[in-house]
């Protein structure tokens, strides 16, 4: 089946080129050139993986992005121009699962989409196995990708909540910083490996009850995390 794709960038000539090279890889693709046409567009049909640029007209890209996963998963590819919109973007509240800045090299941006659906697809396989998990307190949901602990709903962004499901299914395998960036963010990420610190960091804040002297999400120093049952 052939892949859906939505591209959404208001200059014509960079949607052209994207919607020229993965048709040529066999990918459907809808394109919009507006915010308000593309939130539109991805009500009516279901997608595979958007690409989505910041600078839109009548309604921006995050505000898109929002709005789009108040009742849609799909994978989100921010696409954007200005370095300062980047702490927006790694900060990903807003629900995107990835971001390319422009100029970009259109094979980049098809690596990204075929390892975000590969990731995608590694993810529901697992799902379809393990629906729900439970270790001690903590109780995963990965159909529901809800995470509670002693029966208290835990809210985590999309991210905290991949690096805990990869963790949790893993028990007691260490995983490198650069290991968890490449298998969660899908591809070598060019930021800093200190995000995965971050996420990690984000994330014991809510699963432990002492995040200094974790129950759950163990470091082994020098080397990386680890999920302890």
């Amino acid at each position: 089946m052939a892949r859906k794709v939505l591209v959404v960038d208001d200059e014509k000539l960079i949607v052209k080129g994207i919607r020229f090279s993965l048709e040529q890889d066999g990918m459907e693709v809808n394109c919009a050139y507006d915010g308000e046409e593309a939130l539109k567009m991805a009500k009516e049909k279901e997608y595979d993986i958007i690409l989505l640029d910041v600078m839109l007209p009548k309604m921006d890209g995050f505000e898109v992005c929002q709005q789009i996963r108040d009742f849609s998963n799909v994978p989100i590819v921010m696409l954007t121009a200005k370095g300062d919109d980047m702490d927006k973007i790694l900060g990903l509240e807003y629900g995107a699962d990835d971001y390319i800045t422009k100029p970009f090299n259109i094979l980049e941006v098809k690596a990204r989409i075929k390892a975000i659906m590969r990731r995608t697809e590694r993810k529901a396989a697992a799902e379809e196995q393990h629906k729900i998990v439970e270790v001690g307190d903590l109780v995963l949901d990965c159909e529901g990708r809800r995470v509670s602990i002693a029966g208290k709903e835990i809210n985590l962004t999309a991210k905290e909540f991949d690096v805990l499901e990869l963790l949790v299914f893993n028990p007691n395998k260490v995983y490198s910083r650069e290991n968890l960036l490449n298998i969660v963010w899908g591809y070598e990420y060019p930021g800093d490996v200190r995000t995965v610190d971050v996420h990690i960091r984000r994330l014991r804040e809510k699963i432990e009850e002492n995040p200094s002297e974790p129950k759950y999400v163990h470091t082994k120093w020098g080397v990386g995390y680890y999920f302890q049952h």
